[in-house]
Order: structure tokens, then C-alpha cells, then sequence
């Protein structure tokens, strides 16, 4: 079977060409740069799927290349803290993000020399992380609310607005300045540095890296588009930097939260450093993204993919009463401006097919190479679980007709799960039955030879008619599927 992936995204260009370009805009200042990292540093599988070829840790490879002049501060907004607030496409709390990219981070030989703590009031779940983290020798400084923030300037530069924020002690030219979520206060952060700085003697900078959208791409391109379905919920909106194009006549594409608070960022870079270094958002941006993509019908395939399965999700998020309509609305929208319809996700009517057959809950995979795969509902069996298991005999060449568990297998985890467990569903799910496929491997030679296709899932295409459970959800993230559902439940 042909598994190659049509690659659009030049990812060894773009690792050069972006570390080169953050070592000009070092340059460019005098003792240090505060880099802000928009979007994720590590893990940005949305980038991967709307720039194939693009590397889930691009951005990680890229600071390696700097490793030597770099450090890194993680930052955390105290109330999502408290909030126990989660990062949807980990199921994990921040805080509990914090822990994790500080391992990663200082595991491949990057310096993270400390964490801020940003709208901190003394929250008691914010102290009892602190006491966590210099449990392990992690710096912690506080970033306090600030009065009239972002309008009032004479109050933000003054000793009563950043001069109240401890002063984070750093060491490299280069501090990139990172966080689990959005809305962690990572431009106040910045901004807050190079106030005391300036107090200081010492001359630095600011500038943000963030993928998207993409500045040179057109307005209404695919990628760009993708990346407002991905963010639904923050209300972005791209729009044509009208900063950019009235001082360099050129066109360029920023959102809407950057263009607004630019003026306000202007002001305070002229009051701070006595001049404003750039004359537009876009000036500000270090991303090289664009400048990468080597097969622009691929990538626009890609993102169009990619809206149609935000949309799916919101459909579906509707359906759980965890978004508005208005969000709905826009999601509705982008596919309209992309020229898209659910019906150009090939799984959607596959699995629909089948369960118009069948009568029971249904769905189907489109592999790599095109396939179309279609799993049913059986008393063993939940219609995903199914799916997994055709999907592997299909990859091993396995004839489909053979079993690759034994029902005395399967039966005991049943009895376990309703006699036991407190379970109503006997049927397997995707964990469960990875699990007995595993046990089956270790005597049965097809067992084995699917049990050895797994990482082959990851980027497969599936669509469920019902609302799968959240163990089934997290199984196809961990897989690397990219999974879309009927907005209904089996029940």
C-alpha cells in the first residue's frame, strides 16, 4: 500500500531561513531580544495538518539551532490556574502543561530559566504551584493587574503600572518568552522587560513569532482561513494590515487583536525606548512560514480539510451546549468563503452509508493511499473499535474475513466492564481494544502483524455518525487520526 504524503511545506528551509532571521532581529538591538511566541512552541499540530511537510516540533528544531543564546520563560495566567483550566487538545490543565514543557524543554538542552506568574492576586492554586516549581529549583516572578491596561499609558509606563511587576532576571541575548494557552499575558510580559530595562541602562527589543496567519499569503487563502476556524472562539478575524500598507504601499495580512492594540503598542515602544522600531504589526513578526510553502494546491487541500473538520468540531460542541451559535455561524461562513462543503470530507457519507445499512452507529477511514474503510456496530464491538481493527488488517494485508481476537478474549474485558466496572456498554473501546489486540500479538501471528501497523494511523482521515466518548476521542488523538462526528449521541 502507498502511504507517501504529498508534502507541501518545505520544513528544512524553513528551519534555516527562520533561525537567520531571528538572529537579524537580535542584531537589530542592542543587549537582548523578547521574543514572543504566539501559538504553540511545541506540539503545533495544526500547523502540521494545514502545512504538510511542517513538523509538529518546528519550532522546537528551530530554537535548537540557538540553543546557545537562548533561554526561554514560561508564562501562566494565575487565574486559569485556579480555573483548572485545560488545553483542549491535550485534555491537560496549564499548570500541568507548564511541568510538561519544562521536561521537554530542558530534556533536548533548552534553557528555561523561569516562570511568571501574570495576574497573580495570591491565588491559593497559584501559591501551591509556585511552591511546585521552586520545589524543582524554577525561578517564579509575579506580573500583577495594572490599572487601565491597555489605554491608560501614563499609569502602564510608570512605577505604579510595569515598575510594581518583578523584573525577570535573564541571561541570553535571546529570551523567548512562551505559554500553554492564549491569554497567559505574554506581550505584557515583554513589554513589562523592556520598561525595566530602559530603567536599567540596558537597551533590548521586542518581536512575535507567530505562525498565523500567515503575512504574505492573501487575505482570503486557505491557511488563513484555517487558522480563524481554529480560532472560533477568540473572535480573530485576518484583515490587510492597514499600518503595513500605508507606510510600505505593500499588502500584508495581520488579525484584527494585533492592528487594534498597535497604535497603543506604538506609543508605548516611543515613551519606553524614545522611538518606535517598526511602523506596523506586521513589522513587528518574525514568521518565515510563508516562504516555505513549495506546493501551494497541497497546502490549500489541506487547510480546506482542516476547516471542514473545525466545523465538524463545532457542530458537535454546539451539540454538548459548549459554544454559542454565533460561533457556529462563523464556522458556517469560512466554509462558504473557502468554497467548501462537509460533503468534500470522503469518510462523511462512507460512514453514513454504513450505518444506513446496518441500522446501528457507523464510521469510516480514508487512508493514505485513498482507501476507504467502513466499520459497524457488532455485540463485541463499538463501530470505531471495528474501523481500528479493519484499518490494521487492511495495512498487514491481512485477509478481512480472518479474526485477529479471540471472542475469549474479548468476552472476559465485557464481563469485567458490566459485572464489575459499573459499565452499561459492553462493547470495547478504541483503548480497550488495543489492549487485547496487544495480548493477542504475543501469540498470534496476525495479531502481531496488525499490532505493528499502528503508527501507520497517524493522519488517517475518520468520521463517526454519533458523538464518540472522551476515551475514544483521546485514543485518536494519541493515534494521530484526525477524527470529525455527527452531531448526535448513540443514545
Amino acid at each position: 500500500m502507498n502511504t507517501e504524503c504529498k508534502i507541501g511545506f518545505d520544513n528544512e528551509k524553513y528551519l534555516k531561513m527562520q533561525s537567520e532571521h531571528i538572529r537579524q532581529r537580535i542584531a537589530q538591538f542592542g543587549d537582548k531580544l523578547y521574543l514572543e511566541f504566539g501559538g504553540k512552541l511545541y506540539d503545533d499540530f495544526h500547523a502540521s495538518r494545514v502545512l504538510p511537510g511542517f513538523k509538529p516540533d518546528s519550532k522546537l528544531q528551530m530554537l535548537l539551532q540557538l540553543k546557545d543564546e537562548a533561554e526561554i520563560v514560561i508564562v501562566i495566567n494565575s487565574g486559569d490556574i485556579e480555573k483548572n483550566k485545560i488545553r483542549g487538545d491535550l485534555g491537560i490543565t496549564y499548570d500541568v502543561d507548564v511541568i510538561r514543557l519544562i521536561n521537554v524543554f530542558s530534556k533536548i538542552g533548552l534553557y528555561v530559566s523561569s516562570v511568571v506568574l501574570t495576574r497573580y492576586k495570591e491565588q491559593p492554586s497559584a501559591i501551591a504551584f509556585q511552591r511546585r516549581l521552586e520545589s524543582q529549583g524554577i525561578k517564579v516572578y509575579h506580573h500583577f493587574d495594572i490599572k487601565g491596561y491597555p489605554s491608560d499609558l501614563q499609569n502602564i509606563i510608570s512605577d505604579n503600572g510595569y515598575g510594581k511587576n518583578d523584573y525577570i532576571e535573564t541571561s541570553r541575548k535571546l529570551v523567548v518568552i512562551t505559554a500553554p494557552g492564549p491569554g497567559s499575558g505574554k506581550m505584557a510580559t515583554c513589554l513589562s522587560q523592556l520598561y525595566h530595562d530602559h530603567k536599567r541602562g540596558l537597551s533590548s527589543g521586542y518581536a512575535k513569532f507567530e505562525t498565523f496567519p500567515i503575512w504574505n499569503l492573501p487575505l482570503r487563502h486557505p491557511v488563513n482561513l484555517a487558522y480563524e476556524a481554529a480560532t472560533s472562539d477568540l473572535n480573530d478575524v485576518n484583515m490587510i494590515d492597514p499600518f503595513h500598507l500605508e507606510a510600505y504601499g505593500k499588502t500584508t495580512v495581520n488579525y484584527n487583536r494585533d492592528v487594534e492594540i498597535f497604535p497603543v503598542l506604538n506609543t508605548m515602544f516611543e515613551k519606553i525606548l524614545g522611538e518606535s522600531p517598526y511602523k506596523s504589526p506586521t513589522d513587528m513578526g518574525v514568521n518565515m512560514a510563508g516562504n516555505c510553502i513549495v506546493n501551494d494546491e497541497v497546502t490549500q487541500k489541506a487547510a480546506k480539510d482542516e476547516i471542514i473538520r473545525r466545523y465538524y468540531v463545532g457542530l458537535c460542541d454546539f451539540k454538548k451546549g459548549l459554544i454559542f451559535e454565533d460561533e457556529l455561524m462563523k464556522l458556517e461562513l469560512l466554509m462558504k468563503q473557502a468554497n467548501i462543503t462537509a460533503e468534500d470530507r470522503k469518510v462523511v457519507a462512507a460512514a453514513l452509508k454504513k450505518e444506513e445499512e446496518t441500522g446501528l452507529p457507523a464510521a469510516a477511514m480514508e487512508l493514505p493511499d485513498g482507501t476507504v474503510l467502513t466499520g459497524r456496530t457488532s455485540d463485541l464491538l463499538g463501530a470505531v473499535s471495528a474501523l481500528l481493527l479493519n484499518a490494521l488488517k487492511h495495512m498487514a494485508g491481512i485477509d478481512d474475513s480472518l479474526f485477529l481476537m479471540s471472542p475469549d478474549v474479548i468476552e472476559p474485558i465485557e464481563n469485567l466492564k458490566v459485572k464489575h466496572l459499573g459499565s452499561n456498554n459492553p462493547r470495547l473501546h478504541t483503548d480497550e481494544t488495543l489492549i487485547a489486540l496487544s495480548i493477542c500479538a504475543n501469540s498470534d501471528e496476525n495479531a502481531k502483524k496488525a499490532f505493528e501497523q499502528i503508527e501507520n494511523l497517524r493522519g488517517c482521515e475518520v468520521h463517526s455518525t454519533v458523538i464518540l466518548s472522551q476515551v475514544d476521542e483521546r485514543i485518536f488523538k494519541r493515534l494521530g487520526i484526525n477524527l470529525t462526528c455527527e452531531p448526535k449521541y448513540s443514545n
